[in-house]
């Protein structure tokens, strides 16, 4: 399962993708119109802008806007971002690998097997579905 705060994460980049290339939006009008928390908004949105996915701007008609275009933001991406390794268990993840402490043999594990196969699955679907895709 996904977290609250990488759902939110989503929803809010929903509404910047809406808005490509429109200028920027205030927090508050994404906090309003996806129901989310201001102040955990505030921090998604931080996060993501230093992952280079958002762009900030100050002042009056300021607020955040997408860094890049809708179709080269992936969930995996931004699930990777906010919540950190996709796959079920360290020992199959591809980008935050971390050997298990209970594997005598990492080559010999039947289990480790099906959660590479459980990793592949989702990620076929989390790598090809981008912003683009909820506008």
């Amino acid at each position: 399962m996904i977290s609250k705060k990488a759902k939110y994460a989503l929803k809010a980049l929903k509404v910047l993708a809406q808005s490509y290339e429109k200028g920027p939006l205030l927090i508050s009008h994404i906090a309003e119109s996806e129901k989310i928390p201001k102040k955990f908004l505030e921090a998604i949105l931080l996060e993501l802008r230093n992952h280079g996915i958002l762009q900030s701007q100050k002042g009056k008609g300021g607020g955040y806007y997408l860094r890049v275009p809708p179709s080269e933001v992936t969930f995996a991406k931004i699930i990777r971002i906010v919540d950190g390794p996709i796959a079920p268990a360290l020992c199959v993840s591809l980008h935050f690998y971390g050997k298990c402490d209970d594997c005598a043999d990492e080559e010999a594990c039947q289990l480790r097997t099906v959660l590479a196969k459980w990793r592949d699955a989702n990620l076929s679907v989390l790598e090809k579905t981008t912003l683009e895709e909820l506008i």
